[in-house]
Formats: structure tokens, C-alpha cells, sequence
């Protein structure tokens, strides 16, 4: 089959490539990919950011996201059949949806939100994902609270948008001047245009904030917490319960000192600091798809890529292109 092969790290190491189909584990089901997402974790995993903790093996396929239409099931599997329409975000270690086919654990799978097309369902598991985990599983956000979500535009924060008010939290974003009016629409109650304010002037006492942006932007989101108020990163630094995640104690130490300077900054604030790496869930998807449906979620779809256009779809997004989910597809009309 074709996919598109990390064959070593690095921004040149990812290219297409003939490789056997996957074998179905007992546990498994062969997904026929339909569509699939580029995600900033895509380039970080090819540019070998995350080789010490996620040790891949190259060559590899790269890809987080997928939607497409189960092929085969395992010996164990029982709550999918040939024919099923799924979406998943494969589990660490066992990525591969830049593919035609790629065998994913059952756990990891749900069936695909009836009411989205293949190329809307190949955009959301991840950022979905990772947007319930950081508000209700870490935060456990409340009606009424306070939570300013960074990049209201992108992929992800799109999606955090809307999961924060479907949980009835007062949310506040930062946007570009000319994607203010999108974001207001997703249900952001006050948008800062970062292009005129600085975020950190005009906002306080907040009880979450979700930062995709790291280093200064991390530093100045702790200001604008109430005492005992959380930031949650997805870029890291990586905290030490991020070790225990990963299964890995002896790398607590080295989370502790990576992390150092933003929780004793966090600490100095009376505030908190938390490092978010999602994981994969087919339960919470399942839920997902359930307030998607509903129309309480909808994706935010930029551009669509055919299947073998996937290095111009990560062009894309590397040069910070996409206002939204870039969508590389097989079988269903790009625009």
C-alpha cells in the first residue's frame, strides 16, 4: 500500500512510499482511510522533538487522525463490523493514518459522527480529544467559570471554544483581526485582537487557560489567573506527571527541571501549571460524536488535500497557512 513514510528526523524525512498492509491483532480492526488530519504534533514527531519519550522506530508512518471504513476486525472485536464507518486517533507508538490502510486497537475506535462527511470526522479526533481532556478530565471546568483559550482560530482552539461553552464556561480568546467574526461565532463571549492588544492588559482573574503558544505567551497567561487558577499547555514544557503518564518514572527528574521555571513562576502567582499530552480514548470519541451530531461541536475544516498531495498539506500548515484543520483525503471530492 501507499503511505508517506518518516524514513529519518527531520523537516526533509518524511516521503511516499510502498509498505505492506498492517496486520490485524487480535484487538484490532483494519481501518480503509478516507480521510485524515495534519496536526502540529504530525512535524514535531517527524522533526524528532519527542524522540526520547516516543521512540519510534524509523521508518514509520506518520499521521494522528483518521476517518474511513473498518475492513477487517480481529479475533476479540466485537463492537465493530466490516462496513462501519469509524474515526480515531490511533494510540502513541501505533500511529500510521498518512495510508491507505492502517490497524488500529478497538479502544481507540468509535463509530463516526453520523452527520459529518468523512473529511469533517478526519479532522476532529485529536483536537477533540485534547480539548475534553484538558477542560474536564485536568480542569473540570464548571458553568460560570472563567477560561481564555489562546489561537480561537486553529484547529484546536476552535474545537476548545466549543467544548468550553458547551460546559456553559464564560470563554475569551485571542484571534487575528480578520478572524474575529469566526471566532464569535463559534460562541466566544470576548475576543482580544492580538494584532491591537496585548491579551495580558485587558484580562484577569480567569480560572483556565489553554496555551498552544508556549514560551513568553505560557509566561504571561499565569498573570491573568485567579489565585489558584490553572494554564494548561499543549506545547510544554513537560511537567512530572507527564512521566507517570508515560510510564516512564526515571524521566521524572528530567520533566521536574524542564518544567522548573514555569511552576516556580507558577507557584510565585499562587497559580497552578499542568502539561497536557492527549490520549487516545474510542469512549470519549464516542461521546464526542454524540454532541457533534447534536450540533453542539462542528468542525472547522480549512482545506482539503488529495491523498497524494499530503507533503504540500503539511507545507501548508508548517507555513501557518491554515485557519483551521488541513484534510488530506482519499475517495471524497477535494475542493
Amino acid at each position: 500500500m501507499k503511505a508517506f513514510v518518516a524514513t529519518h528526523y527531520g523537516v526533509d524525512g518524511l516521503t511516499p512510499s510502498e509498505v505492506p498492509t498492517p496486520a490485524v491483532g487480535a484487538d484490532d480492526v483494519l481501518v480503509d482511510v478516507r480521510a485524515a488530519s495534519i496536526n502540529p504534533l504530525d512535524k514535531m514527531v517527524r522533526n524528532g522533538e519527542f524522540k526520547h519519550l516516543l521512540k519510534y522506530k524509523t521508518p514509520f508512518v506518520l499521521g494522528h487522525d483518521v476517518a474511513g471504513v473498518v475492513t477487517q476486525t480481529g479475533t476479540n472485536v466485537a463492537r465493530f463490523a466490516v462496513g462501519d464507518e469509524v474515526y480515531s486517533r490511533p494510540r502513541d507508538l501505533r500511529i500510521g493514518t498518512f495510508a491507505e490502510h492502517i490497524a488500529i486497537d478497538q479502544a481507540d475506535v468509535a463509530l463516526k459522527p453520523a452527520s459529518l462527511s468523512f473529511t469533517e470526522a478526519g479532522a476532529v479526533p485529536l483536537v477533540a480529544l485534547a480539548a475534553w481532556q484538558a477542560l474536564v478530565d485536568v480542569a473540570k471546568v464548571q458553568p460560570g467559570q472563567k477560561v481564555l483559550v489562546h489561537a480561537g482560530a486553529g484547529g484546536l482552539g476552535s474545537t476548545v471554544i466549543q467544548v468550553a461553552k458547551h460546559l456553559g464556561a464564560y470563554v475569551a480568546t485571542t484571534a487575528h483581526t480578520r478572524d474575529v467574526e469566526k471566532v464569535t461565532a463559534l460562541g466566544a463571549d470576548q475576543v482580544v485582537d492580538y494584532t491591537q492588544q496585548d491579551f495580558s492588559d485587558v484580562l484577569s482573574a480567569y480560572d483556565l487557560v489553554l496555551d498552544s503558544l508556549g514560551g513568553d505567551n505560557l509566561k504571561k497567561s499565569l498573570t491573568i489567573l485567579r489565585p489558584g487558577g490553572l494554564a494548561i499547555s499543549v506545547v510544554g514544557p513537560p511537567d512530572p506527571a507527564f512521566a507517570a503518564q508515560l510510564r516512564q518514572p526515571l524521566l521524572k527528574p528530567v520533566m521536574a527541571l524542564l518544567s522548573r521555571s514555569v511552576r516556580k513562576r507558577a507557584t510565585k502567582l499562587g497559580v497552578r501549571y499542568s502539561f497536557l499530552f492527549m490520549q487516545a480514548n474510542g469512549s470519549q470519541l464516542a461521546h464526542l460524536a454524540d454532541l457533534y451530531d447534536s450540533g453542539a461541536l462542528r468542525p472547522v475544516v480549512d482545506l482539503s488535500f488529495d491523498f497524494d498531495r499530503t507533503l504540500d498539506a503539511m507545507a501548508h500548515v508548517e507555513q501557518g497557512k491554515a485557519h483551521g484543520k488541513v484534510v488530506i483525503t482519499r475517495g471524497e471530492p477535494t475542493p
